[in-house]
């Protein structure tokens, strides 16, 4: 055969492989853009952006991770990594995802578990304890955010960052790393790696992944438009608590969570004991200063998964995940105890407090919340300053 013919059909063959491969990537880019449309919820969104970046139907990096600015508290914290933590898990989940034939959509919807689960898996965990200053002092990570595009690290060039602490923790070697800009701000970095099968990053895998954090910006900027009227719309403006409404959302997707994983879910009811003479003493001005002192004084005694709610004037209420009744009172003293030995504006408040339990008290809402309300008011009856449990 003519060396020409040999030539072009070579030509042909490899102009073949090359338009199907970015035929591919731009399915699944196409297939990614459309999940992430199908919510709002930041940390949704995230699951979708760094699944795609990782599933092997994606672009089947080994590891995906999303650092987050906060601004208000100048940190740059770990908001979540998808990824094996070392080979014999990476080998694990993958043996995993083969046997089930889990597609991308099937590995998106598995964020839904996740959710639900009280251990997180092992690298998300490990991601969201990272944190570092919003300041040079941070290193690499910092000096990243400033870039204005994606940067390739290679394997001979990890030795400029051997005493930089983001790239000991993960034990980075060839990756890349791009900042996220969202109105013309530093908002976060997204990092991936192959950091278990060795493979290098061509590229394409560059171009593809510029294409991606694109839109991951756009997504993310979506979100946190839509997470922050979420925010407010279901926060009381005095107290910064959650206000009723939210907290009526909030018991319907806890209870149903409950009876979904066989768990207990406890509520509490609170009302200041004699507040009206407080307010009709003071002033309605003061009243409202003691109103925000004591808000805050719930949240400092709550626990990070509790639910903390101003219900109404100055009655308050608090769902406790997974909480039985005998938790639940342990929590429940804590805080009345907490509150009638705290000095408030210069005098001293305390709570009456009615507590109900699933599924001991009740299997619905309605009837949580009407058990809870009526042991509050027998505590009112019997005395004030103390915790009643529903029966």
């Amino acid at each position: 055969m003519d060396e020409n013919v040999k030539y072009l059909q070579e030509q042909v063959r490899k102009f073949r492989e090359e338009a199907d491969r970015i035929r591919y990537h731009l399915y699944i880019f196409y297939e990614l853009t459309k999940a992430m449309r199908t919510t709002l919820h930041l940390e949704e969104s995230v699951y979708i952006i760094l699944t795609g970046l990782t599933a092997h139907q994606g672009l089947a990096f080994n590891r995906a991770i999303l650092f987050l600015v906060d601004e208000e508290n100048q940190k740059i914290n770990g908001f979540m990594g998808i990824g094996p933590m070392d080979s014999q898990e990476a080998n694990a989940i993958w043996r995993s995802i083969e046997q089930q034939k889990l597609d991308l959509y099937d590995l998106i919807k598995t964020y839904n578990r996740i959710k639900e689960e009280k251990l997180k898996p092992k690298f998300m965990e490990f991601i969201q304890s990272l944190s570092f200053p919003l300041s040079e002092e941070s290193g690499f990570i910092y000096d990243v955010l400033w870039e204005k595009g994606t940067l390739h690290i290679k394997e001979n060039k990890i030795n400029e960052y051997e005493d930089d602490f983001l790239s000991n923790q993960l034990q980075l070697k060839e990756f890349l790393i791009a900042p996220l800009w969202i109105k013309d701000k530093p908002t976060g970095v997204i990092i991936v790696d192959n950091s278990i099968t060795r493979k290098p990053i061509s590229d394409e895998d560059i171009r593809i992944f510029n294409m991606f954090v694109e839109q991951a910006a756009g997504a993310i900027e979506n979100s946190q438009a839509f997470e922050d009227t979420l925010v407010k719309s279901h926060t009381d403006p005095l107290t910064s608590l959650w206000n009723h409404g939210y907290f009526q959302y909030k018991l319907d997707e806890e209870l149903m969570k409950a009876k979904a994983k066989s768990y207990p879910l406890s509520i509490l009811m609170l009302d200041l004991d004699d507040f009206k003479k407080f307010n009709d003493t003071y002033g309605h001005i003061r009243g409202d200063e003691a109103l925000r002192a004591i808000s805050a004084a719930l949240k400092e005694n709550g626990r990070s998964q509790d639910v903390i709610c101003r219900y109404g004037g100055e009655e308050f209420s608090i769902i406790l995940p997974s909480t039985n009744r005998e938790e639940a009172l342990t929590v429940a003293e804590q805080i009345r105890r907490s509150i009638s030995e705290k000095d408030i504006l210069g005098n001293k408040f305390t709570l009456s407090i009615g507590l109900a339990n699933y599924p001991h008290d009740g299997l619905d809402k309605d009837t949580l919340v009407k058990k809870s309300d009526v042991a509050l008011y027998r505590a009112k009856r019997e005395g004030k300053n103390k915790i009643v449990l529903a029966f």
